[in-house]
Order: structure tokens, then sequence, then C-alpha cells
């Protein structure tokens, strides 16, 4: 497997991982609550995906600063499915998670 895909498809993993710490935060806060969305729970998690990503941008290139063409491309490769796979798995947890308490 190349590099950049090693990065892809470890970007689709940190977006679950992303999705079950912002999951994790909202119960620990008690910010999720029985069938109603509160809009801050999402900023929260939003904010904490960002973070997420930033930090395994860092631990990313100093894994594979040496194995790519370009360096930049580890900034923006798998971003995509980062967000895709973070949405997807933290509305389904959200709602799994809401709809029980």
């Amino acid at each position: 497997m190349k590099p950049l895909e090693k990065v892809y498809w470890l970007r689709f993993a940190l977006g679950v991982v992303a999705a079950l710490a912002c999951i994790g935060f909202g119960v620990a806060t008690n910010t999720i609550r029985n069938n109603q969305f509160v809009f801050s729970t999402f900023i929260d998690g939003v904010s904490l995906t960002l973070i997420v990503y930033l930090i395994s941008y860092y631990a990313i290139k100093s894994v594979f600063i040496t194995k790519v063409q370009k360096p930049q491309k580890l900034f923006t490769t798998g971003i995509g499915i980062y967000l895709l796979s973070w949405i997807v798995f933290w509305a389904l947890l959200y709602t799994a998670i809401a709809g029980h308490a």
C-alpha cells in the first residue's frame, strides 16, 4: 500500500475515533439529552474533531514526511473521508445515545 493510501485509511479510522470521543465528551458533560438536539453539543463535537485532525496531522507528518514526494499532501489527503466518517458515526451514535437517555 502506498504511503498516501495508508494516510487515507488512517484518517477514516481517526474519524471514527473522533466521533467516539465527541460522544464520550457529550455523555461525560451530560449535554446529550433525551429527544432534544442541542446545537452546542454539535459545536463541541466539531471543535474536538478539528483538534483531533490537527493533532493527527503532526503525528502523520512525523511518520510519513520522508515517504511522500509532496509533504503538503499529508494535510489534505483523507480530509473528506475523515469528516464524512466522523459525521456519519457521530450522527449514528448521537441518535442511539439520545434515544436511550
